[in-house]
């Protein structure tokens, strides 16, 4: 790589304005960035294998280090496609195949962000400070998945229960609700002794960006963070100012929830806990594979037929370790290789949902590798959480349709219900916080960890219905912020709410059988990154700068709580 980085660098700076030097220029590029990719991915899983490995965080930094290193020797690159003007690039681009074919929506897309584009010296100055820049969320990814001390709690029945991120995760489900109790004051104890330190994480983070934004000339990081990909500001306002309109169905379906536990008021403990006494189904990772194969069949044979070459393959680790990455993710930026995926299956139903959310990253990644050049293959998060809803909700009514009894589709209608909360009232709610800190830094204020305890807890209570009697919100919960490590990534987590409410809509016209939708959804996955995201969507029918697809989720939610409220009646409340 570094004889291809010395070639580039030698003989493409100051050789753009010509067609054939221009096209070989990036086609150059391209190699190295999907090479440097590879290169990182490989480091990367590896360390998430085992994040207490302290080699594979050298190799994981070293990689960053080479990625940052091509960044800066390409940096040149916008700033002299940028002094040839629109003008002389749209001669080009007419006059060379390969301008105009696979590198048309990079050429645009840098004629787009002009405005927000520095000088070459000043781009040179902006990669090199890229690793600097990474330091917040790899202190935050270090400390709270391999050195903070987790506590052990004691249960109703005497058993231990070690309260790391995946014990945490089983114990807020217990049955018994003081033993739930005992885990919300342990687990977020242990997050609240590091209050301080993780709020000076955060502040870190919130100042890089702002640092980045200022830099490049907007408004505000949410509006330099949504132009990356050309999403309208809109987009986000319209999607919380819809999400508040909701809240009387999440507080609706929040009553319910109590009135099922046989509770006055949920607590913040209650919130994941089982709605009835009956124990929710238990799943192999071989049952759990053949459901998400059958629930996508609507998207035809060629994608199920993918999707199970994949299970069968070396495409996932989801084996549960000690000092293994928490949560879950698909990396597919590996373009000639496939796609990976790293969960932790445990059994449960939400093993099964992450397994359908994942693959759908998956998926997709495969169709656009498949379809597209490298970095036309590399896909927005506007339409990457898109493709993971889209095959959760494929999941959910696949498994609701085969309920055999009242108490299993119970069940299921209510983990349905969660999917809305947790994906879109709680995004939305989590997008609201994350616009409201930055507009505070932005506006000069100081923010500590308790600021960051006291602006969250505000923001929980006031979705949750603290003040309507939905649910009771102990202080000691406004700590939560502490354990989101998406806000980390610069206004990420807004596209989990607005892409279940896209995906609902593209799911009832594949399930539906509109005419063509199930072809404009799978090209809409092939298309990858070759296009304005936003434009995409829009094409394939969805336009999120508009409340009309938050709407029908909220109406779709109160479907579901019609039909609950059916069978609950049915059976005596």
């Amino acid at each position: 790589m570094g004889e291809d980085q010395r070639a580039f660098v030698a003989q493409c700076p100051g050789q753009l304005d010509s067609g054939r030097i221009l096209a070989a220029c990036l086609q150059r590029y391209s190699a190295l960035m999907q090479r440097v990719s590879q290169l990182a991915g490989y480091a990367q899983l590896r360390y998430d294998e085992d994040t207490t490995n302290a080699p594979a965080l050298a190799r994981k930094q070293q990689a960053e280090a080479r990625q940052a290193e091509v960044q800066e020797a390409a940096s040149f690159l916008e700033p002299e496609i940028l002094a040839l003007g629109p003008d002389r690039i749209g001669k080009l681009m007419r006059g060379n195949k390969t301008l105009g074919g696979d590198y048309r929506h990079l050429l645009e897309e840098i004629m787009r962000r002009a405005a927000h584009t520095l000088s070459a010296p000043e781009e040179r100055l902006l990669a090199m400070g890229a690793v600097v820049g990474d330091i917040p969320a790899n202190l935050y990814t270090t400390l709270t998945n391999a050195e903070m001390p987790w506590p052990t709690v004691t249960l109703h029945d005497g058993s231990s229960l070690r309260l790391d991120q995946t014990g945490y995760q089983k114990g807020r489900q217990l049955p018994e609700r003081a033993d739930r109790e005992r885990v919300f004051q342990a687990f977020w104890g242990s997050f609240a002794g590091y209050e301080q330190t993780l709020g000076v994480a955060l502040y870190g983070q919130l100042q890089r960006d702002r640092f980045l934004a200022r830099a490049r000339h907007y408004d505000s990081t949410l509006a330099a963070s949504l132009d990356r990909d050309g999403i309208p500001v809109a987009v986000y306002d319209t999607l919380i100012t819809e999400a508040e309109r909701g809240l009387p169905t999440l507080h609706r379906y929040l009553r319910l929830r109590a009135k099922m536990m046989g509770l006055e008021r949920l607590a913040a403990h209650d919130l994941y806990a089982p709605v009835t006494q009956e124990a929710g189904p238990r799943f192999t990772l071989g049952q759990a594979e053949q459901q998400v194969v059958a629930a996508l069949a609507p998207l035809g044979s060629d994608y199920t037929n993918t999707l199970a070459r994949g299970f069968g393959s070396d495409w996932m680790d989801a084996e549960p370790r000690p000092g293994k990455r928490s949560g879950a993710y698909m990396l597919g930026s590996i373009h000639a290789v496939h796609p990976f995926v790293l969960t932790s299956f445990s059994g449960d139903f939400d093993s099964v949902s992450t397994l359908a959310h994942e693959w759908g990253h998956a998926l997709h990644s495969h169709l656009a590798n498949t379809h597209q050049p490298f970095l036309n293959a590399q896909y927005a998060t506007f339409l990457a959480e898109v493709a993971s809803t889209f095959n959760e909700r494929l999941l959910m009514e696949h498994l609701i349709d085969g309920a055999t009894n009242d108490a299993q589709r119970l069940f299921y209608l209510n983990e349905a219900l969660e999917s809305l909360r947790g994906t879109f009232f709680r995004q939305a709610m989590f997008a609201a916080f994350e616009r409201d800190i930055h507009a505070r830094l932005a506006a000069g204020e100081a923010l500590t960890g308790a600021d960051f305890s006291r602006l969250y807890l505000a923001q929980v209570r006031r979705y949750l219905g603290q003040e309507a009697g939905v649910v009771d919100i102990d202080a000691r919960y406004g700590i939560e912020w502490a354990y989101i490590p998406h806000f980390y990534y610069n206004f990420y987590v807004y596209q989990y709410a607005t892409s279940i409410a896209a995906a609902s809509l593209l799911v009832d016209g594949v399930k539906g059988d509109a005419r063509g939708a199930r072809e404009r959804y799978l090209a809409l996955l092939a298309a990858g990154g070759s296009d304005n995201p936003y434009r995409l969507l829009k094409d394939a029918g969805v336009d999120l700068a508009t409340p009309a697809p938050y709407r029908s989720l909220v109406q779709r939610m109160d479907r579901l709580l019609d039909e609950m409220e059916k069978i609950l009646a049915r059976r005596g409340g």
